[in-house]
Formats: structure tokens, sequence, C-alpha cells
């Protein structure tokens, strides 16, 4: 008989070694970012970022290590345990964290700080889990739905009194395994629809061209089905609350938004209104990326990277020197890494024989693929700069202990997937 310790033969290791690819690129780029050629700097230099980052790498390795030997059954048991018990860490943070970057976000253990909100992603992800699998759970309950808003938005709001709106917005991509469990379709239109008009009337400058616009989209629409009267109801409805959006945004980029928040809109909408003020990091960023051509300039010749033109480059905006010093063919096989880790997390979530490893699963891809989409649409343009990292590209030991865990329990639930009970 097996025992739940022993994985040999059983875990993923397509996905191992597509963790162990990106871990490893990842490291030597933030080499790359921090390197000085007029100093003879070691990769190992402990010093550097990159020596720095070896030992959140090797301190990865002992977490993974230690979820495979932890039984299985033990997340699914302590989920909401862990989730109380995070949610009194981040209330505690902005009382008794310390502040970087103009987020208070961080708890200080010596030398280092640890971000507790990284881990929050996982655990809320358990959480997730645990409610979605538990017996006669169905999604087209309200209660239900009631619920797992309430089990992202408390983590969510907490994280938003740290100032950190990039990571709060990660937790609305579990919408998205929501959907995959039968939520109704129409929530994730409207907040797509809400998205396009908030853009929209950033970039039309009279709205009422925009009013009329929209207008003439809900008339056809009401001549283009059948049952008119009840179609009537429903679009003039969405056009009350759609009006109501073109009016609010305008309150709510001023009085609402603070004045860094303001402009990284101004410079997602048009950097070179200012590329020496509020547009510097995405214009700069774009010119990195772009000088390195098809196969770029070589690793450690990035200049845009020798000369610091980019900040943070080692964190956020570590995908600028992929981009300049490996060129298009790089940045190319980088995606295609992501690419294929996500498709492999999806269909490793597909095989789950219960309802808690699949949504868990799915919480996973979609956490993954919400860092991966904004994090590089930032670099080029397509996203405002938000401020949350390359997974196991971007320099700190909090976020990739925490996407390991999130990868790593994934692996050890589908490695004992033959010996759940079948609940989907």
């Amino acid at each position: 008989m097996r025992r739940d310790s022993d994985i040999s033969g059983t875990i993923d290791w397509t996905t191992v070694m597509l963790y162990l690819a990106l871990v490893t690129l990842g490291w030597a780029n933030i080499f790359a970012a921090v390197y000085d050629d007029t100093a003879n700097q070691s990769i190992f230099d402990l010093s550097l970022n990159s020596g720095r980052q070896l030992l959140f790498i090797v301190a990865s390795l002992m977490i993974a290590s230690a979820i495979t030997i932890i039984d299985m059954r033990f997340y699914e048991t302590f989920a909401y345990l862990f989730y109380g018990i995070i949610l009194f860490i981040l209330f505690l943070v902005p009382i008794i964290g310390k502040e970087v970057g103009g987020n208070k976000a961080w708890i200080g253990i010596g030398s280092f700080g640890v971000q507790p909100s990284e881990f929050a992603k996982f655990i809320t992800a358990l959480a997730v889990g645990k409610y979605i699998g538990s017996v006669g759970f169905r999604m087209d309950n309200l209660r239900n739905q009631a619920v797992l808003f309430v089990i992202i938005g408390l983590p969510m709001g907490l994280i938003l009194l740290q100032k950190d709106t990039g990571t709060a917005l990660v937790f609305t991509s579990f919408i998205l395994v929501f959907f995959r469990e039968g939520m109704s379709p129409f929530l994730l239109i409207v907040g797509i629809c809400a998205v396009v008009i908030f853009i929209l009337t950033l970039l039309v400058p009279n709205p009422v061209y925009l009013h009329i616009g929209i207008g003439i989209i809900l008339i056809l629409l009401i001549f283009l089905g059948k049952k008119k009267f009840k179609r009537i109801v429903l679009l003039t409805l969405g056009a009350i609350v759609i009006s109501g959006v073109i009016v609010s945004v305008d309150y709510v980029v001023k009085d609402v938004l603070k004045p860094h928040q303001q402009n990284r809109i101004k410079a997602l909408i048009n950097p070179d209104a200012d590329p020496l003020g509020f547009g510097w990091n995405v214009t700069q960023s774009k010119i990195a990326i772009g000088s390195g051509g098809f196969f770029g300039k070589g690793f450690l010749k990035g200049t845009q990277t020798k000369f610091d033109f980019v900040p943070e480059q080692s964190t956020d905006f570590i995908f600028c020197t992929i981009g300049e010093e490996h060129g298009w063919f790089g940045s190319a096989v980088v995606i295609g890494l992501f690419v294929a880790l996500l498709l492999r997390i999806v269909f490793l979530a597909e095989r789950q024989k219960n309802r808690f490893a699949r949504a868990y699963g799915y919480s996973v891809a979609c956490i993954f693929f919400f860092h991966f989409a904004v994090n590089i649409g930032m670099t080029v343009g397509l996203f405002p700069v938000i401020g949350i990292p390359l997974p196991f590209f971007s320099y700190g030991g909090s976020a990739l202990w925490g996407f390991t865990t999130l990868l790593f329990v994934m692996l050890k639930l589908d490695a004992h997937r033959g010996q759940v009970l079948q609940r989907i």
C-alpha cells in the first residue's frame, strides 16, 4: 500500500520542469537587472538582489519539498482556520507593519520583510475551494455566491487598507473560478462592459458623443431580437446604469483616486503627454523592450538596464530586461513558458475528482494569469502600472514563496487525486 507521502512517479514532473525553468531564468534576469560591468560582480554575491534571490529560491525549494510530505487532506481540513489567521494578520499589518514603496504591506522580521498579502492569495484559494467543495453546494444559489464574494472581499478590503491596490485587484481574478463552477456569465459580462465604458469615458473628451454612441447600440439591440418589451425594460435599466458610470468616472478619477493613481491612468492613456513625469516609467519601459530587436543586445549588455532608465527593473519591470537583452525571441520564449504552465495547471485542475481540488486548481491558474497578463501588459503600456510582480521573475522572497506554495499544493492534490472520493 502506497503511503500518502510517497509521490514518486505520480507528481506532474512537466509542471515541475516548467517551474524550475522559469525560476532559473528569473534569477538570471534579476542579476542582469542589477549587474554593473565595472565592478566584476558575481551572481552569487549576497550584497546583490541576485544573491539574495538565490537564498529565496533555496527556501522555496524547501517549501515545495515540505508541501509534498504533508498529508494532502491537511490543506482542505484547515482551510478555514488558515483563512481566519491570515485575515487577522492582514488586519494587523497597517498597525504594526512597515512602509515600503508607499505601501504599508510588510511585516519586518530582522533585516528581512514578509508581505502577508502574497500568502493571502494561496489561503483564499484554499477557502474558496473548500466552500465550493462543500456538500450540497450549488453555484446558482445566491446565498452561496454572496458567501464566495465575502471570502474574496475580506482580504481584498484589508489589503486596500495597506494602500496596495495592485495586490488587492488580484483577488478579482477569482470571479473566473466562479464562472467555471457555474455562475451566470451575466456578472462577468457586466464587469467587462463597465471596464470598457470606463476606458472609453477617459478616451472620449466629450461624454455626449459616448452617450449617443451607446444609445444607438442599445436601440439596435432592441429591434434585433424577440420579446421587445422585456428587452426595452432591461436595456433601459442598462442605459441608466451606463449613464451613471459615465458621469461618475470624472468624479472617481479626480476626487477618489490619489494623485499617483491619477498619474497611472494618465500614463496609460497618453504617456507622451508628460514623458519626463508620470509617463517616464512606461516610456522608458517601451524603449528598453523595443531596443532589443529580434534577438536582443545579449546577456548583461542592456544599456537601458545598465544606466537605470527604468525604475524598479528587478521587480515590477523585470520584463524590460528580458525584452532588451533577449529581444523578441527571448520574450516569446518566456511568454511561451508561462502559457505552457497556465495550460498545464488548467489541465491538472480539470482532471481532479472533487470540486475542492478543481476549484483550487482554477484559482491557481487565474492568479498566475492575472499576474502574468497585467505585469507584462503594464510594461508595454496596455495596463496601468499597479505594481504587481511577474511570477518567478520579479525579485522578492514573499512573492516567490507565495507562488511556489500555490503551485506545489496543486501538484500535491493532483498527485493523490486517486485517493479521494469523486465529488464533482
